[in-house]
């Protein structure tokens, strides 16, 4: 391929232009990350848990009661098993280290809230994709050849 795709991932089975959108909250909606020294903690947490995993955090904010990631990782990892690492291994290493918040805050041993928010984002708009796609159809009509 002589034409690389803009801010795409290119590896020897699959390109790939993938960033997601994430936001989770601590459990109750505690107010955890009140200072630097905490917020840094689980920034650092979570850096390490997603360099494990193969992925890519390109944004971080961690609030006193939530966090924000923008993040990328290859398709052939589910968006549910990238959550499951980020929110379940930051959970027990941080509770961990931090008894005196689990007993306080924490009782039930759950940092994070069950749920969460995933967004897709990309280069492209829906409507763009949807035009490209009726593109195609409009090429095979033409006698082009098809990619359906």
């Amino acid at each position: 391929m002589t034409n690389k795709i803009n801010d795409a991932i290119y590896t020897k089975r699959y390109v790939y232009n993938l960033h997601f959108h994430l936001i989770w909250c601590t459990k109750y909606r505690n107010q955890t990350f009140v200072n630097e020294e905490l917020s840094s903690e689980m920034k650092a947490l979570l850096a390490d848990i997603a360099q494990t995993n193969d992925i890519t955090i390109e944004k971080m904010a961690v609030m006193p009661d939530h966090v924000h990631l923008l993040i990328s990782f290859p398709p052939r990892k589910s968006a549910v098993d990238v959550i499951k690492a980020l929110k379940g291994r930051s959970a027990f290493l941080f509770l961990k280290a931090h008894p005196e918040i689990r007993k306080d805050q924490y009782w039930g041993g759950h940092l994070w809230s069950p749920s969460y928010y995933i967004g897709s984002l990309g280069n492209m708009s829906k409507s763009v994709v949807e035009k490209y796609i009726n593109d195609q159809k409009y090429n095979q009509r033409r006698g082009y050849p098809s990619n359906d």
